[in-house]
């Protein structure tokens, strides 16, 4: 939760301002942070907080409500929004219910998926509909555009400033907060057992931030600084659950001359958890220690790094209403600079332009100074992106070149964005998800992201590079949780088109086994009546994967094999170096039209799309339309329509990142 600053009478009592956020992997999350500071900067009251953690009915408590959100799956809305939505789905709302409030709401999408930004327009004709008024133009982020959602993020929120203060303009005499003066930080780190002994510190010392109006958190976890801790609102993990996952192998599944590192991993937990194909597991990363050690000694937080310290964060509850959940629980955490910068901070990022503006307060190098204030400025946005996106310039990096910025360790968990996990699509499925003496067995298949930018650094994946070099017998705590293609039993017996590019086969492998258990289960069921054998039981099952080279990454290919022996698999491949003219998925569709069309229009069968997002999903849908024309004898727009109609009965699923 953020407190934000306030002028002094009774104007700050009629300046509230609530952001709420809906949020799958934290973008939608840091875009509400910059929203709420921005409402500071302007003296608002401002609250930041997730969805599901409110009623609507408290909506009306304030001025004026700011809302991002993105899109998951099949255009819904995040997990840690959709107890909200529910809520304002109830049909006993009136259409009265939300008068008085007033919103805007910014979305994030991804333009390769159907059902763009979906998730925020709804949102936005829903609380219009409940009598909320909407008093600025929505805004919507690609996350395909080549400078990514700040592209249009950064042009919304000024505009959005400026009409704010015309809506709500200050008294006289009182002037929005500069963006030079530095606001105080939500969480602060100071020594344990001297939190009250702020005596002798630096020039940026605790003297100057409301300490009396921080808590010190109780522990809930050892070793385990939650969300709230960092200046987030607390998760919903209704649809997640926590494990301990031991690395059972870990397996370079590409030749070792080839291009891409690609490993199949497997791991093991005590217990059973049910798991459907499309699940996810989500795996915290560590920052390598090398790039630990550099950063403690950039700032010279050496004498510092191992002492034992605590979190101080502001506790307050945005309101004394009951139906407000508190987000910011107690903690008496015992940790180091050491362990957070291993564990929870974030020094691989690219840096935003609201760090960058933070870390131009650390520096007394007025050169370098002016150079970090340059970026921050909407007017240099090219510069901005050149030298942030373009190139992948980490954080760690900024500050090696930016070396006289030196920011103080109390302010190394509010500065730093959140070392969050990373997401994976499960590739086991069927038996392969029982293990030894009632375990549950899990299965990736990850690829390892390192390649060289366009200055000629190497850059590596955070969490692939903690994974590329786990051992096996290494325990991890993980989360598993729901994905979003809504893979269901009932669905056996109707014929399934797969596409799957890459390491997008692994959820595709998952189905293709777990539709195999169910065939087998069946058998049982009817006790083997009719001598039914799986080939009758279930649908047609066909795979269009996509790779390079059918020798160096054709994953599974001697499984595919031995399951068409089992059930009614066709596998189709494009290799697309393997001859003079490049093929690809898309091309697979066209090339086996007919059967295409028979799967899904003449059967009514589901088609799943997965891999890379980009180029490739919407290069799918154009083949789709294209066999829909060819093999149907339709204009365009009707098999467009056609599309679309898969689309609303749940036949047209894609999971893509």
């Amino acid at each position: 939760m953020s407190n934000g600053s306030m002028g002094n009478g009774s104007a700050a009592k009629h300046r509230r301002a609530l952001v709420l956020y809906g949020s799958e992997t934290g973008n939608a999350q840091d875009i509400a942070d910059e929203m709420g500071r921005m409402t500071e900067r302007l003296h608002f009251l401002t609250t930041v907080v997730h969805l599901d953690a409110i009623e609507p009915s408290i909506l009306l408590d304030y001025s004026v409500i700011l809302i991002s959100i993105s899109t998951a799956g099949q255009g819904d809305l995040p997990n840690n929004a959709r107890h909200f939505w529910s809520m304002l789905l109830r049909k006993k709302l009136p259409q009265t219910f939300l008068c008085n409030v007033h919103f805007t709401v910014f979305g994030l999408g991804d333009s390769s998926y159907p059902k763009y930004n979906f998730a925020a327009r709804k949102l936005q004709r829903r609380l219009i509909q409940l009598g909320a008024e909407e008093i600025f133009s929505q805004g919507e982020g690609d996350e395909q555009h080549l400078e990514g959602y700040e592209s249009t993020f950064i042009p919304w929120l000024n505009s959005l400033r400026v009409h704010l203060l015309v809506q709500y303009p200050l008294e006289d005499g009182m002037e929005p907060i500069p963006s030079s003066q530095l606001l105080p930080p939500k969480v602060l780190l100071v020594l344990d057992r001297q939190e009250n002994n702020t005596n002798g510190q630096s020039a940026h010392s605790l003297e100057k931030f409301p300490t009396d109006r921080m808590t010190t958190n109780k522990a809930i976890g050892q070793h385990a600084v939650p969300p709230s801790m960092l200046g987030r609102g607390k998760q919903d993990i209704s649809s997640a659950v926590e494990l301990q996952i031991t690395l059972e192998h870990n397996q370079r599944v590409t030749p070792d001359d080839h291009w891409q590192d690609v490993r199949h991993l497997s791991f093991s937990a005590n217990g059973s958890y049910d798991y459907v194909p499309g699940d996810i597991l989500t795996i915290s990363p560590k920052n390598a220690s090398e790039d630990v050690d550099q950063i403690i000694d950039l700032m010279g937080w050496n004498d510092i790094a191992t002492s034992p310290i605590k979190i101080l964060s502001q506790a307050e509850p945005i309101s004394d209403d009951p139906r407000v959940s508190s987000l910011v629980e107690g903690h008496d955490l015992r940790l180091t600079l050491l362990t957070l910068l291993t564990d929870h901070i974030d020094l691989n990022a690219i840096p935003r332009r609201s760090f960058l503006a933070l870390i131009a307060n650390f520096t007394t190098d007025n050169f370098q100074k002016e150079r970090l204030l340059e970026f921050t400025n909407p007017t240099f946005t090219d510069e901005l992106y050149d030298y942030t996106t373009r190139p992948r310039r980490s954080i760690l990096e900024v500050l090696q070149e930016f070396n006289t910025v030196k920011i103080p360790w109390q302010w190394a968990a509010a500065a730093f964005p959140k070392l969050r996990g990373r997401q994976f699509s499960i590739a086991s499925g069927g038996e392969l998800k029982y293990g030894e003496h009632g375990s549950t067995r899990f299965e990736l298949l990850v690829a390892i992201v390192k390649y060289k930018t366009v200055i000629k650094k190497i850059r590596q994946g955070v969490c692939t590079r903690y994974l590329a070099a786990l051992l096996p017998g290494t325990s991890l705590r993980v989360s598993l949780q729901r994905g979003d293609l809504g893979i269901v039993k009932s669905d056996s017996s109707r014929p399934v088109l797969m596409i799957g590019p890459g390491t997008g086969v692994a959820p595709m492998r998952s189905l293709i086994w777990e539709r195999l258990h169910w065939t087998h289960l069946l058998q049982k069921f009817t006790n083997g009546a009719a001598a039914q054998d799986s080939k009758c039981i279930l649908g047609k099952t066909v795979l269009l994967y996509g790779c390079r080279n059918y020798k160096a990454d054709f994953f599974f290919s001697g499984e595919w094999e031995d399951l068409k022996q089992k059930i009614p698999l066709q596998v189709f491949t494009a290799c697309s170096r393997d001859q003079k003219e490049k093929r690809y998925v898309q091309d697979l569709v066209k090339e086996q039209g007919k059967l295409v069309y028979e799967l899904l229009h003449e059967t009514t069968g589901v088609v799943y799309v997965c891999g890379s997002s980009g180029k490739m999903p919407l290069a799918v849908r154009e083949s789709l339309i294209e066999v829909f024309q060819q093999n149907g004898s339709m204009e365009r727009d009707h098999a467009e329509a056609c599309l679309a109609l898969m689309e609303k009965e749940g036949r047209y699923k894609q999971e893509t990142w």
